[in-house]
């Protein structure tokens, strides 16, 4: 397979580099970003996406506020790089990634004795490289032991885009199907769609068909009759935050759950420890409500009235009781019995 790179620090211009997702299938394009306030519109608008992609976005935003602090002393950079790095994390209030990739390069800028603002510049690169490389080998470790999961011949649903555009490579959800071909398995995919902005339909199609993985795209609304014609074996998504009762992921995954329960079918979610968000319960979390336009208008027509009322969540929250499993770079924590054991994994606490 020809991986994927969905974003990277170009050190011959000193900036970001990024697929721009917004484009796909139709135009393959990757985007220079040299300033934090670009990175934050990329995410915004979707350019950048995906739980993991954004953890490493938000650690590469911190390297963006400091090339523009290289100038200062280390007290007033360091000042400045937090500040602009909290502009960077409150781009996106759902999917934690974010927040914690800029956490991961600010605590290594917090050890950085003396020196000036390019010093510290110079650290936040190295830091966020790391994050980034530590995301694709996550994703590749997370995919093996996903891959276990899967029988030799089966069909996999899968909702929304949890692959390599939604990482810095490889994939979670989408990375447990990769690997699993990889060992051999005939796996074919059914993509939703995923309404309102088509990520299943865009994105994933889009990176299986590259990789010449047989995937066929339906309407979120028709996974329900799929299954109970039996032409669902499991359901693999990704996830934007895990909390101690629920999972996080893109509208539509709760509907999924339930279904996959009714029918009988193994509901799985694949997401690395960075998504765990243990001191939380799901009714504290801010669940993102994204444009009226995003829902109220298709192929350049309007669709509904101007007058009547939308509501456009990003994300649903999907209870535990309704996981199979959850599949990690370390292991897969079948549910309920391996709770415990997920936790401590994870880092949370018992």
């Amino acid at each position: 397979m020809d991986e994927i790179r969905t974003l990277w620090w170009d050190r011959p211009s000193g900036d970001l580099r990024y697929i721009d997702q917004t484009l796909l299938p139709g135009e393959y394009r990757i985007r220079p970003c040299a300033d934090p306030e670009n990175l934050v519109l990329a995410i915004k608008t979707l350019a950048i996406r995906g739980a993991p992609a954004l953890g490493v976005a938000g650690a590469y935003g911190v390297a963006l506020v400091a090339k523009a602090c290289r100038a200062l002393g280390h007290d007033e950079a360091l000042s400045r790089i937090i500040a602009g790095a909290a502009g960077v994390a409150s781009a996106r209030p759902t999917a934690v990634n974010l927040s914690w990739g800029v956490g991961q390069v600010l605590s290594q800028l917090e050890m950085v004795a003396g020196g000036d603002g390019a010093d510290l510049y110079l650290a936040a690169i190295s830091a966020a490289d790391k994050v980034a490389s530590a995301d694709l080998q996550t994703c590749k470790d997370l995919g093996g032991c996903g891959a276990t999961l899967l029988p030799g011949h089966c069909t996999v649903l899968t909702h929304c885009n949890a692959g390599a555009l939604a990482c810095s490579g490889w994939g979670t959800a989408l990375g447990v199907v990769r690997s699993a071909v990889t060992a051999g398995k005939q796996v074919q995919v059914i993509a939703c769609e995923t309404r309102p902005l088509l990520q299943g339909a865009r994105l994933t199609a889009w990176e299986l068909a590259r990789d010449h993985i047989p995937v066929t795209v339906i309407p979120d609304s028709a996974a329900a009759y799929l299954m109970a014609r039996g032409e669902i074996d499991a359901v693999i998504v990704g996830a934007d935050r895990i909390t101690s009762d629920a999972v996080f992921n893109k509208i539509g995954t709760y509907s999924h759950a339930v279904n996959a329960r009714h029918h009988g079918i193994p509901f799985y979610v694949a997401a690395p420890a960075s998504t765990f968000d243990w001191q939380l319960s799901a009714c504290s979390v801010v669940v993102e409500e994204r444009r009226r336009d995003e829902v109220t208008g298709f192929f350049g027509r309007e669709t509904v009235p101007a007058s009547v009322p939308v509501r456009n969540y990003a994300f649903d929250q999907t209870p535990l009781d309704l996981v199979t499993a959850i599949i990690t770079e370390h292991g897969v924590f079948s549910l309920p019995g391996d709770a415990e054991k997920m936790r401590a994994a994870t880092g949370g606490r018992s």
